[in-house]
């Protein structure tokens, strides 16, 4: 009794609360669970987003390949594979979902799924080199991806269910805040390091410390109680998607929309080619992970606050400007490598770039966002989300292998290419039309 009532003042304490049964549209027999609810999934969402970073597609990943020796080649598929994989579950799977009365149970397969891939990862990691390690690795990221979709398609449906509209916010921004703390933790750890850590063994180490924390994120998602929900209803997305693609032939804006997110995959796929270029000239100096880590972790703080506000006034403005930034950077890194700049063989200056361009990808994603739930009404924004993530879904599998130019290419000129990419979307991107507010 004691510790329930903790957590009630806990929570009253964070959310400003009286009265921890005050409850906006969730069921009435969760609302005295609410407090206990709030805590256990802000630890789960916490620990996941932890395991997120020490397992990115974008930064670990990549240094990883390069370490194992892989071709640069897998290092061009894993962002699309991550982003996709993520994707197409909650396209094939939703309606299945929803049959489920309790859909954390969905959470937790998928998050054990991931553990276990992620596992996979280092055994493949420690065992094998090359293109051996590199196929295994990517077979392990789609397992990976397709079960992080099933923990995404459950988790918006969970927290529906469990913790109140305006507490939603509160709890994600806490998650988000504190993961990026301990990412800077680790980070500095890495840097500290340096060079007397080698790096395989390392990341091997984080990719199994990534797995540890989602099964400490498995337990607290058990801790939930959920009530059970409405099993009927809930069409199938990707039919839903299929249904819409008719609005291609009719609504210029939507296709227009389409074409600029397209290009603005250029600024989604450069990280693990940064990576790769700093991997290179740091001459896989553990010192260049630790501040390529750091800078992701401070991004993650910084950037909401920072486009968050600038997209409420243009969300088009937002996405322009992030291209805009990647692109200078990609021409930036281009020219300095071009020539013979003693910068880039410093761990530092990589962190910097990796901030930047970790800021630019963050503005991208959310003006994209903001924008398309702008441009859309309430009869139009399901058929607009829909066909959209699935033309981008199989685009952005498609855009993978620009890894191979990464084989015929240098890495910096690769990194030009994307560069010029973003700076067309960037261009692109100012031709759509404002949404009003």
């Amino acid at each position: 009794m004691k510790v329930q009532e903790t957590i009630v003042k806990a929570y009253d304490l964070i959310t400003g609360d009286e009265d921890a049964r005050v409850c906006k549209d969730i069921p009435e027999a969760a609302c005295d669970d609410q407090p206990r609810n709030f805590f256990a999934y802000l630890a789960a969402n916490l620990f996941n987003k932890i395991a997120d970073e020490l397992a990115s597609a974008k930064l670990i990943l990549p240094w990883m390949l390069a370490s194992v020796g892989a071709p640069a080649v897998f290092s061009g598929f894993l962002v699309p594979i991550r982003e996709a994989g993520v994707l197409v579950p909650q396209l094939l799977v939703a309606a299945y979902i929803r049959r489920i009365p309790l859909r954390k149970v969905v959470w937790l397969w998928g998050g054990g799924l991931t553990a276990g891939s992620l596992l996979l990862m280092a055994v493949i990691a420690g065992n094998l080199t090359g293109s051996a390690a590199g196929w295994g690795i990517i077979l392990s990221l789609v397992v990976y991806s397709l079960a992080r979709g099933l923990c995404s398609v459950s988790a918006k449906d969970v927290i529906g269910k469990t913790v109140s509209k305006g507490r939603r916010g509160a709890l994600m921004g806490y998650s988000a805040s504190i993961a990026g703390a301990v990412t800077l933790g680790f980070g500095l750890y890495i840097q500290w390091l340096g060079m007397t850590s080698t790096a395989t063994p390392l990341l091997i180490g984080l990719l199994v410390i990534s797995a540890a924390m989602w099964l400490v994120a498995l337990f607290a998602f058990a801790g939930i109680h959920e009530q059970p929900g409405a099993t009927e209803g809930g069409g199938n997305a990707l039919l839903t998607a299929l249904e819409s693609l008719k609005l291609l032939r009719t609504d210029a804006w939507l296709r227009q929309f389409i074409y600029a997110r397209a290009l603005l995959l250029s600024v989604a796929l450069a990280p693990p080619f940064y990576v790769l270029l700093a991997q290179q000239r740091t001459a896989g100096d553990t010192a260049g992970l630790g501040m390529m880590i750091i800078a992701s972790g401070v991004a993650s703080l910084v950037s909401s606050p920072l486009w968050g506000k600038m997209s409420d006034r243009s969300s088009r403005k937002v996405m322009v400007i992030s291209a805009f930034t990647a692109s200078l950077l990609g021409v930036g890194v281009f020219f300095l490598v071009q020539s013979g700049s003693g910068l880039v063989a410093q761990p530092w200056f990589h962190g910097v770039l990796f901030l930047g361009l970790n800021i630019a990808h963050s503005g991208v994603r959310l003006g994209r966002k903001v924008y398309l739930v702008d441009m859309a009404t309430a009869e139009t924004r399901a058929p607009y989300v829909a066909i959209s993530n699935t033309l981008i879904g199989i685009v952005i599998l498609l855009a993978g292998v620009i890894g191979i130019l990464g084989d015929l290419l240098s890495i910096h000129t690769l990194i030009l290419l994307l560069g010029l990419v973003s700076l067309w979307a960037s261009f692109y991107a100012l031709r759509l039309k404002e949404v009003s507010h």
